[in-house]
């Protein structure tokens, strides 16, 4: 589902979307969700270093908070510490100034291509940036209020509301890692104060983590000396801590947060079809805190590999460009992109299943067509049929249909969204849930 700028206007006089941050063109991204905002950078984003802010990805749980007035803006840190503080953001400004430029993806990223399906958002390639943040270092306002020996977790809260009765959004980092001199709470993204969407006046920088732990619209911050019970670390963002059959139920025991991202490319050109000759083959490969240092190249489905040139830019949480000259003759070809990092982790040619659809990062294959003649483009799929009684009011109190739109799920794994979401607050009446049910099952199937 593309979201033009023009359709944008449409949806926000019909009172569809919540306010949109001024820094997201709407052109030029992908709007996996509308309202809450989930958008997705295309492919051709993958050609630059660091991600402009219009093109970086937005991911919501959320609708955006009302935007803050600095003068009046606090950041709260209480907790097992020694003394609570209450700062401004002249406060923090006033600490050394760190600049960090890094990776921010959503653990979901990918999540499109696992099979069996999974619900959730099903972002493909692009919920991912390479962006230039700056603010100060997690560890030296920490050590203002002085940690208790007691410490073991930090709590992080945004100055978001939860949707319905969903649980409130809130991540916790072990110490460890919020003393890590490279963790940073970043008033600034790419040299300019963050946009809303991006959670302006602070956020929380994790490099090296999955997105789901760089909180947004930080205003409270409590240090911790027990577990945090709270549904996002307990439940949500878990993944398996070893391989699991495709489609197997996964204890709660067996699943530990998610953290780390893996190790992954991405093929940004050439597309579906290119003319016979010389052809480009370019992209970008990325990692968690050890950088990318090989990515090699299949045009045989990964019989035969041939080394890229890695781009120039680099740093230790950035992503790297990469490209390779191919002489292609007539035919069709399966591309394929395998990056390696400095710990030599690699990426594998089969996919890691999880309950979750969590840090996907396979040599995804590329079908490519060399042809003299252009080959028509893929026709969209028809909408949906007349929706049901109780559906809209039902399940457009919270997002639009692109959310259902994009799942593709069975009858039982519909079952359990729709159980989830009237236990969080979505009103289905009795006699309208088995419509409802059928509706999503004939209309969004696997």
């Amino acid at each position: 589902m593309n979201l033009t700028r023009r359709k944008l206007f449409v949806t926000v006089a019909a009172g569809v979307l919540p306010r949109l941050g001024s820094a997201a063109d709407l052109s030029r991204l992908i709007a996996r969700s509308s309202r809450p905002a989930d958008l997705e950078m295309p492919l051709d984003g993958f050609h630059e270093w660091i991600t402009p802010t219009d093109r970086f990805f937005v991911r919501c749980h959320t609708y955006f908070p009302e935007r803050v007035n600095l003068s009046d803006w606090r950041l709260k840190l209480d907790g097992v510490v020694n003394q609570p503080l209450t700062l401004t953001m002249d406060d923090l400004k006033k600490l050394p100034r760190v600049e960090l430029v890094g990776v921010l993806e959503c653990a979901g990223n990918g999540r499109s291509f696992y099979q069996p399906r999974v619900a959730g958002t099903q972002w493909a390639f692009g919920s991912v940036g390479n962006g230039r943040w700056a603010g100060v270092r997690f560890r030296d306002v920490l050590q203002k209020a002085g940690l208790k020996e007691s410490a073991k977790e930090i709590l992080l809260d945004g100055s978001d509301s939860p949707l319905g009765s969903m649980p409130k959004f809130q991540r916790t980092i072990p110490v460890q890692k919020a003393l890590d001199p490279d963790t940073l709470l970043a008033y600034d993204m790419n040299g300019q104060p963050l946009p809303d969407e991006h959670g302006y006046p602070l956020r929380l920088i994790a490099p090296g983590w999955a997105g789901d732990s760089w909180v947004k619209w930080l205003h409270h911050i409590e240090v911790l000396d027990h577990e945090f019970e709270g549904f996002w670390m307990k439940t949500a963002y878990r993944h398996p801590t070893q391989h699991v059959e495709p489609g197997a139920a996964v204890a709660a025991s067996e699943l530990i947060p998610v953290t780390d991202l893996n190790v992954k490319s991405v093929i940004a050109t050439p597309g579906s079809w290119v003319k016979p000759g010389r052809v480009r083959i370019s992209g970008t490969a990325w990692s968690n805190s050890s950088p990318v240092t090989k990515v090699d190249i299949s045009v045989d489905g990964g019989k035969t590999w041939k080394a890229a040139k890695l781009g120039k830019d680099q740093s230790r949480y950035a992503w790297r460009l990469w490209e390779l000259g191919w002489e292609a003759p007539a035919g069709k070809y399966t591309l394929m992109a395998r990056a390696t990092n400095a710990a030599g982790q690699t990426q594998p040619l089969t996919e890691e299943w999880n309950p979750s659809g969590y840090l996907w990062n396979v040599a995804q294959p590329v079908e490519v067509e060399v042809s003299s003649n252009e080959v028509p483009p893929t026709v969209a799929a028809a909408h949906p049929g007349e929706q049901p009684p109780g559906y809209k009011a039902a399940c457009f109190t919270c997002h639009d249909e692109s959310m259902m739109i994009q799942q593709h799920l069975t009858p039982a794994q519909w079952d359990r969204e729709v159980q989830k979401m009237t236990g969080w607050g979505a009103k289905i009446k009795p006699e309208d849930r088995e419509a409802i049910l059928k509706y999503l099952s004939d209309n969004f199937r696997p």
